[in-house]
C-alpha cells in the first residue's frame, strides 16, 4: 500500500478540473436550484461536531419539504426521530454544514454548503407542519456555495433502474441492540414490532 500524502501526487492520479467547471459554483440559489429543491423529497445533511468526527443524516418528507426563505437561506423542519440528536448537537458545536439534494429519476444532485443555526420560532414551526404536527424545531442554513453535481455516480450505480434493485434488506434494531447485551433474545421481536408500529403512526 502506498499512502497518498500530497496534493501533487493526488493531482497526478486524478488530474485537474477544467477551469470552466468552477464556474458552476454559485453563492446563491438560482431558478434551477430552487426548482430542484422544490421537487426533492430527500436530502442528506452532513455535520461535524466538536470531536471533529463527521456525520451524515438523511432528511426526507414530501417534495419541497425544505423551505426556501430567500436566495441565500434554506430551512429544514426537524421531525420526530430517535432523539439521539447527533446532527443538532453538532450544529450547536460547529455551524458548518453541507447538503446533497436528490430527486428520484434525476441522476444529477444539488450540493449546498453553508452555516446552520437552530430556531424554535413557534409560528414558523407551525407553518412547516406535516401530517398534523408542527416541526419540533428548524434548521436554518445560510448558503455559502451551491452547485449541481454531475450524474456519473448515479449512472454507474444504475440507481434509478428498478430492474437492478435487489430484494429489500430487513434491518432488526432489536438484534443490533441485543449485540450489546441490552436486550434479551425473547425481547427482540417485541422491540422490532414496536419500531414497525411507529413507522405507521409516528412519522
Amino acid at each position: 500500500m502506498a499512502a497518498i500524502q500530497s496534493t501533487q501526487r493526488l493531482r497526478e492520479l486524478i488530474g485537474t478540473p477544467n477551469e470552466l467547471v468552477r464556474r458552476k459554483i454559485h453563492s446563491r440559489l438560482n431558478a434551477v436550484a430552487k426548482n430542484f429543491i422544490a421537487r426533492s423529497p430527500m436530502a442528506f445533511l452532513a455535520t461535524c461536531g466538536s470531536d471533529n468526527l463527521p456525520q451524515v443524516s438523511p432528511k426526507g418528507d414530501a417534495p419541497g419539504f425544505v423551505s426556501i426563505e430567500d436566495d441565500n437561506t434554506l430551512v429544514i423542519p426537524e421531525r420526530k426521530g430517535n432523539k439521539l440528536a447527533f446532527t443538532l448537537e453538532n450544529i450547536l458545536a460547529n455551524p458548518k454544514v453541507a447538503l446533497i439534494f436528490v430527486v428520484p429519476g434525476t441522476c444529477e444532485t444539488l450540493r449546498v454548503e453553508g452555516r446552520a443555526e437552530l430556531d424554535d420560532d413557534a409560528q414558523r414551526c407551525e407553518e412547516l407542519s406535516a401530517r398534523g404536527s408542527a416541526a419540533l424545531l428548524l434548521i436554518r442554513i445560510k448558503i455559502d456555495a451551491v452547485y449541481f453535481h454531475c450524474a456519473k455516480a448515479f449512472l454507474r450505480a444504475e440507481l434509478w433502474k428498478s430492474s437492478t434493485w435487489t430484494e429489500a434488506i430487513e434491518i432488526s434494531f432489536g438484534n443490533e441492540i441485543a449485540e450489546h447485551g441490552a436486550l434479551d433474545t425473547q425481547e427482540i421481536d417485541a422491540f422490532d414490532a414496536a419500531v414497525r408500529s411507529r413507522y405507521k403512526t409516528d412519522l
